[in-house]
């Protein structure tokens, strides 16, 4: 497999515009948390957003297009192992490869901080994620009955190696 490629590096001919992406500080914790709750039927708190500025094991990013917040993504790297927490896009700006964008730059992050490996829990309703993923490289690796609690839904785990 090759490293991962940073959105900056595409061919310019891609259909969209890059994004940027800065690390997550505490201004952008009220616009990213507005986000959180439009996305997710199980929300991450306040407080679960200020522990990701606080972990050191935490890399966590927001996606800039323009001046604006269009998604956010993470994972927190334990020795050599990089887990996803969140990948986020705004459904405004959906199904046009800044999900894939956003992963990319997180994998190609991990990387670069020594990772071997990468992995996610995705819903298995989510099917367009899980495409994404496989596009990317990811393998399942299993499922997860219950695994997310207000829905009682199954978590597919997948993994990359880099």
């Amino acid at each position: 497999m090759t490293d991962p490629v940073e959105p900056e590096q595409q061919n310019l001919s891609d259909p969209h515009p890059p994004l940027m992406f800065k690390r997550l500080g505490l201004n952008h914790v009220p616009r990213v948390l507005l986000l959180e709750r439009e996305c997710y039927p199980d929300p991450w708190t306040h407080g679960m957003f200020l522990q990701e500025l606080e972990n050191v094991n935490s890399h966590f990013f927001v996606a800039y297009l323009d001046e604006t917040i269009i998604g956010y993504g993470g994972f927190w790297l334990l020795i050599d192992e990089a887990h996803v927490t969140r990948v986020t896009v705004n459904p405004a700006y959906r199904r046009r490869g800044y999900g894939t964008d956003i992963m990319r730059y997180l994998m190609d992050q991990a990387y670069q901080a020594g990772a071997v490996i990468m992995r996610l829990e995705v819903r298995e309703t989510n099917i367009p994620a899980q495409k994404m993923y496989k596009k990317l490289g990811f393998v399942t690796e299993g499922r997860r009955p219950g695994y997310y609690q207000s829905t009682e839904e199954a978590a597919i785990l997948m993994a990359y190696r880099f």
